[in-house]
């Protein structure tokens, strides 16, 4: 009880609230501004940390996760441009809604889906952590490998009208995610002599290369010279009827629940956790269709799904030191800082460092509904009443600025603007560009597993599907990637039979 009351004290303050408060409201501009994202502003933040309490240095960090998650969904609904690249899936349903003037709804949904994925998140953390945490241990390189496999499926069939175009960008992030050095063998691939090519493709500049130079030339292309009006976007007094609210609990339930589990997978992270979160309540919809065209339930499943992995990512970083995604990563040298080991041992020697911690967590992810709701909603919805004409250069000039900074290296603005065009053409042939990156975020993670996998075994390709849990996934994933050929069979038996 000593204990409970400790942390209490401390997390609430002066410090440590005024540090989660305006870290959340950073977090929040941070996540809407396309290119910026939260690993760069916590990496810049780290070396500031030195000469701060570890509950304050903690609690921006906290702040800065939760909050640009959230405003990740802030341009990927207005402008599908996602702010993050968890907000990817947030673009599907997001946009289309905010075309059809209902930009403030979409952005109130995202809100409180963000803050209770979080704090779903926060609470498994809080409660669950240390046995969740041990069943990761049961996962090897086989195991991987197999999860791997079954998001890149999920997304390459589920995505788009065409599972064969799904899945053969797909294979296309799967080439992208093999150029630079070879992880195992440091032997380089791809890279034609070019030294800037040996880390690989930058994922961030990728990203905003294909998701936000597209809509850019669409709208040069319109030359919208007026902008939506204030009554097109429906930002005075939007309430969402209380019975919608109600049929969205099972979307978050469910999206909570995959987001946890994505999150204390380590190497997984929050745009797994939403692509597998939207297509999850996208089957279990009784009408598929509208997704992808401004169901709200889309924006519900992405937003709680890559936002209730914040926290559950912390849990394999926390007990056994082994970070879930580099935010965690960049909490574990917060916490190496400030002197502390992460691992077993850290709730233990230090339980009030760490409680206060998970405390933070969840009170940043309710601080969205204050931040997102007064700031997101009344200001950045302004945006879609500029004219297309002048959104252009603007989002231009953040693109190159914000791909810019990454790295500081020109080449980069060369590398998003040949995604962005090559973006733009896949898109007229109706080619889905979501497998293209989550194939270029899990190439690598599967083909090291796989490797790992047939090192251990000494070669026995039957070790891959051997192990009990890998052979369940495996199954799994080869049945996703049928069910179209099955389905398409069904139906041709069916008009067959009439």
């Amino acid at each position: 009880m000593q204990i409970v009351t400790d942390i209490l004290g401390n997390v609430f303050a002066l410090g440590p609230i005024a540090a989660m408060l305006g870290a959340s409201i950073l977090g929040v501009f941070i996540g809407a501004l396309p290119g910026l994202n939260p690993v760069m502003a916590i990496a810049l933040l780290l070396p500031l940390t030195y000469s701060m309490e570890p509950l304050i240095a903690l609690g921006m960090v906290a702040g800065i996760y939760n909050g640009s998650m959230y405003g990740g969904a802030i341009p990927a609904i207005l402008l599908r441009i996602p702010g993050t690249p968890a907000a990817i899936a947030t673009t599907f349903d997001g946009y289309p809604m905010a075309q059809q003037g209902q930009a403030a709804r979409a952005l109130k949904i995202a809100c409180w889906s963000s803050a209770i994925g979080g704090a779903a998140s926060a609470i498994a953390l809080m409660t669950i952590g240390p046995i969740l945490a041990r069943a990761t241990l049961a996962f090897g390189p086989a195991e991987y490998f197999w999860i791997a496999m079954f998001g890149m499926a999920s997304i390459g069939v589920l995505v788009g009208r065409d599972a064969a175009k799904g899945l053969m960008a797909a294979v296309l992030g799967l080439l992208l995610g093999t150029v630079g050095l070879d992880q195992l063998s440091g032997v380089p691939r791809f890279t034609f002599g070019e030294p800037w090519l040996l880390g690989g493709l930058d994922l961030i500049v990728i990203l905003v290369g294909l998701y936000a130079l597209p809509p850019v030339i669409a709208l040069a292309e319109d030359a919208d010279l007026k902008g939506l009006s204030a009554a097109d976007l429906k930002l005075e007094s939007v309430k969402v009827p209380w019975s919608e609210v109600r049929g969205m609990v099972p979307t978050w339930l469910r999206s909570s629940l995959i987001g946890i589990g994505v999150g204390i997978l380590p190497g997984a992270g929050g745009n797994i956790a939403a692509f597998l979160s939207y297509n999850a309540t996208k089957s279990a919809s009784k009408d598929p269709e509208s997704f992808g065209k401004g169901n709200p339930l889309g924006v519900a499943a992405a937003e709680c799904g890559n936002n209730s992995d914040n926290a559950a990512s912390m849990i394999p970083a926390l007990t056994l030191g082994i970070p879930g995604n580099v935010v965690a990563a960049l909490v574990l040298g917060a916490l190496l800082i400030h002197g502390l080991q992460p691992g077993p041992q850290l709730f233990h020697q230090n339980p009030g460092l760490v409680g206060g911690f998970m405390l933070q967590m969840l009170l940043t992810s309710l601080l969205i509904l204050a931040v997102g709701g007064a700031a997101a909603t009344r200001i950045f919805a302004q945006v879609q009443r500029l004219p297309g004409v002048l959104l252009v250069p603007t989002i231009l000039v953040l693109m190159v600025v914000g791909v810019y900074v990454i790295n500081g290296r020109p080449v980069d603005l060369w590398v998003m603007f040949a995604a962005g065009v090559a973006g733009y053409f896949l898109e007229k042939v109706e080619v889905p560009l979501a497998p293209i990156v989550l194939g270029l975020i899990l190439g690598p993670m599967a083909e090291q597993s796989v490797r790992r996998a047939l090192l251990i075994s000494r070669g026995d390709v039957t070790e891959l599907v051997t192990r009990p849990l890998s052979a369940v996934i495996a199954v799994t994933t080869v049945a996703l990637i049928l069910w179209p050929l099955v389905r398409a069979a069904m139906r041709r038996r069916a008009k067959g039979v009439r």
